[in-house]
């Protein structure tokens, strides 16, 4: 007989069968198996972090720094992660828009409108990166800090 595992309440992302079961951690995260494909997954599959190393808090609190400062060069150096890394996050983010709002919420403890404004701020950042309108690492400085600066 094999072992009695706890029910996951999951599905599986690969068939949808819903006898899913816990089956041990790795690197701290919990891991399944579907009893009826027999394959197995992690809990960030499917999500924003799924492939990644870097924690879920950390890539939303430097996509709060982006948002805030406007700046790709500004971000990188608060934040220390490299302004292509940063630009990756931003288009992989944009794609789980669930998922990353109840980190917003539950982990950052933001209000309805910073998410909104955050969610604003991600909409036209990508669309400025997929139809190449961004040329420098400073693309989302707002104008009137750029001209601030020159006064």
């Amino acid at each position: 007989m094999g072992l009695n595992r706890e029910e996951s309440g999951r599905s599986c992302p690969h068939c949808g069968g819903t006898q899913v079961c816990k089956n041990g951690k790795n690197r701290g995260q919990q891991r399944f198996l579907c009893k009826a494909c027999k394959k197995t997954f992690g809990e960030r599959f499917g999500t924003p972090m799924f492939g990644l190393h870097t924690p879920i808090e950390d890539v939303a609190n430097t996509l709060l720094i982006l948002m805030r400062r406007g700046s790709l060069s500004a971000a990188e150096e608060i934040s220390g992660h490299k302004w292509e890394t940063i630009k990756a996050w931003l288009l992989r983010v944009s794609e789980h828009a669930e998922a990353m709002t109840e980190v917003l919420v539950k982990d950052l403890e933001l209000d309805e409108v910073e998410v909104d404004a955050f969610w604003s701020f991600v909409g036209n950042a990508v669309q400025a990166l997929q139809t190449g309108q961004v040329r420098h690492r400073g693309w989302a400085t707002p104008k009137r800090m750029v001209h601030a600066g020159a006064a």
